[in-house]
């Protein structure tokens, strides 16, 4: 008999903790609300919730799908700031018009921003292939 362990479940506060600082970067991205919450595929009361209890103890429980997003969202950011070494590009780079053929001349904010997680996973994929990743 073949036995399968599970991955453990994230905390409610490493959750809260992932949200908070995934918000604060597409914040600094000038995300607006709408944005973020299609992006992370959170409500807005959620988004509510996490930025009034910034600096505070507070739990939530999220799924894989909104982990993952975040998880995303912080290795695009991480991926911006080995690229770029001015905060300006670090965070202006996803508000700003693209040219190449993935983006069409919209930004990777408008991209991620649709809300599916393909368009966030493959704007990810181009991000982090400026840096010369391979794929």
């Amino acid at each position: 008999m073949q036995t399968t362990t599970k991955a453990p479940a994230l905390s409610k506060n490493k959750c809260a903790t992932g949200l908070k600082v995934a918000l604060r970067i597409l914040e600094k991205w000038n995300a607006s609300v709408k944005q973020a919450c299609a992006i992370l595929r959170v409500s807005p009361s959620t988004v509510a919730r996490a930025k009034s209890a910034e600096g505070t103890e507070w739990s939530i429980n999220l799924d894989s799908d909104v982990m993952q997003r975040i998880s995303i969202v912080l290795n695009i950011h991480s991926a911006l700031r080995l690229v770029f070494d001015n905060p300006e590009n670090v965070y202006g780079f996803p508000n700003m018009k693209n040219h190449n053929e993935f983006f069409n001349g919209r930004s990777p904010l408008e991209i991620m921003a649709q809300g599916d997680f393909i368009s966030l996973y493959e704007t990810y994929r181009r991000i982090d292939s400026i840096r010369g990743a391979q794929w």
